[in-house]
């Protein structure tokens, strides 16, 4: 029965790592052992980010939201419950949209909020 060696299967697993490692610096891209700590770091916080990425963006529309509604004299969470008194059911991200892009869309629905939290 001929050997068999494994440096196929080597030279595969190096050269994902260095290709991943494209346009490290130093070591980080040319040391099998460092460009591998490099990369698997790189992985970890790639993978975490794409989970903080959703807070990040819910925490930036929240704060349009509140800037936009306190224009219209009225907090975040009194016009999130004027709205939701109201029917209005968008969400935070289109409601941010409408006070960027198009505040006078975003002043009706204000007056809207504030008009359910009356009654």
């Amino acid at each position: 029965m001929p050997r068999s060696t494994r440096a196929a299967a080597r030279n595969k697993r190096k050269k994902k790592v260095f290709r991943a490692a494209k346009g490290y610096f130093g070591g980080r891209k040319n040391l099998y052992r460092t460009a591998k700590d490099a990369v698997e770091r790189g992985w970890e916080h790639a993978y975490r980010d794409r989970k903080k990425k959703k807070g990040n963006f819910r925490r930036l529309w929240i704060a349009r939201i509140n800037a936009a509604a306190r224009e219209h004299g009225i907090s975040y969470s009194r016009f999130m419950n004027g709205l939701s008194r109201a029917g209005v059911e968008l969400d935070r991200k289109a409601l941010a949209d409408l006070a960027v892009r198009s505040p006078d869309a975003f002043a009706s629905l204000a007056e809207r909020a504030k008009a359910a939290l009356r009654t």
